[in-house]
């Protein structure tokens, strides 16, 4: 599910560092440092492609609440070792061993289109230490209880991950950004705020696939936990005009989750929405 292309070089955070698990695998991960304020951290989850890099506007909108951010690679993506068959809940035990090796007790987890659903993983992997998710153009479970690929712009990567790992890497020899699945206010904001988010989906995208084809096969298959089980507060933010991940995914997890808000943007896609952002964080600082 290649979500974005390149149009600014942007800035981006620095080269990270790395944590080494017990099973030899290596994660790489971002950092901004001790916060001030009362919610201590924040784990923020990629989207699909990128590199886990710190963007911007994330770290600029956590700044001015005093958060501290870190960001983890998901198997497959620079710096961090792959995980063949990796489901969403174990690329989140990765995030969970991160805060273990920088003794963060209690954070709350934030993710951003396929970064959604590895939010919700860590509140699944680890309630007592989650205070809280949100996420923005989150994908849902793939379900037959309503047509999951229905107002998708292009569902090419997701349908072939269904059909298993051989036919998305074939997908992947040929598959192009279709620029129509971004509406205008998408455009907008990779040309001004978020330029770096489209400079690092560009550098993700540049580099082997595993990272972006482990990630869509994630998406496709049973994510390792239900969504009925989870016990924290959850922010389900959305573009009414989302091309990519449609109004429909966050209709359908407000139904499963059971401690879960909806905030329809009804004139934002699938990048515009992320100018939510703030408002996100200053609803994570009141469930602290």
């Amino acid at each position: 599910m290649a979500l974005w292309s390149a149009r600014d070089e942007g800035n981006l955070m620095g080269d990270g560092f790395e944590a080494r698990r017990g099973d030899g695998r290596t994660v790489q991960y971002y950092d901004t440092g001790e916060g001030s304020g009362p919610a201590a951290t924040v784990f923020w989850h990629h989207g699909t492609p990128q590199t886990g890099r710190l963007l911007e506007p994330v770290v600029e909108a956590a700044a001015r609440r005093g958060i501290r951010v870190v960001s983890c690679a998901r198997p497959g993506y620079e710096g961090t070792s792959p995980l063949p068959g990796r489901r969403v809940v174990d690329a989140a035990a990765d995030v969970l061993a991160v805060a273990d090796a920088l003794g963060i007790e209690r954070f709350a987890s934030v993710g951003a289109s396929g970064g959604g659903p590895h939010a919700l993983a860590c509140a699944a992997l680890a309630p007592g230490r989650v205070s809280a998710v949100a996420t923005l153009a989150g994908i849902a479970p793939y379900t037959d209880d309503f047509d999951w690929f229905a107002g998708m712009a292009s569902e090419g990567a997701l349908r072939a991950a269904r059909q298993g790992r051989a036919e998305r890497t074939r997908y992947a020899e040929t598959a192009e950004f279709d620029e129509s699945s971004f509406i205008g206010a998408d455009w907008s904001a990779l040309e001004g705020a978020w330029g770096s988010l489209g400079a690092d989906a560009g550098r993700a995208g540049s580099a082997a696939p595993d990272g972006e084809i482990g990630d869509d096969l994630a998406y496709a298959t049973p994510w390792g936990f239900d969504l009925a089980d989870l016990d924290v507060p959850v922010l389900l933010v959305q573009g009414g005009l989302d091309r990519v991940v449609p109004e429909a995914h966050a209709q359908w997890m407000l139904t499963r989750l059971p401690d879960a808000e909806l905030w329809l943007r009804p004139r934002d896609g699938h990048v515009s929405v992320l100018a939510a952002l703030p408002v996100a964080l200053d609803w994570l600082l009141t469930r602290v």
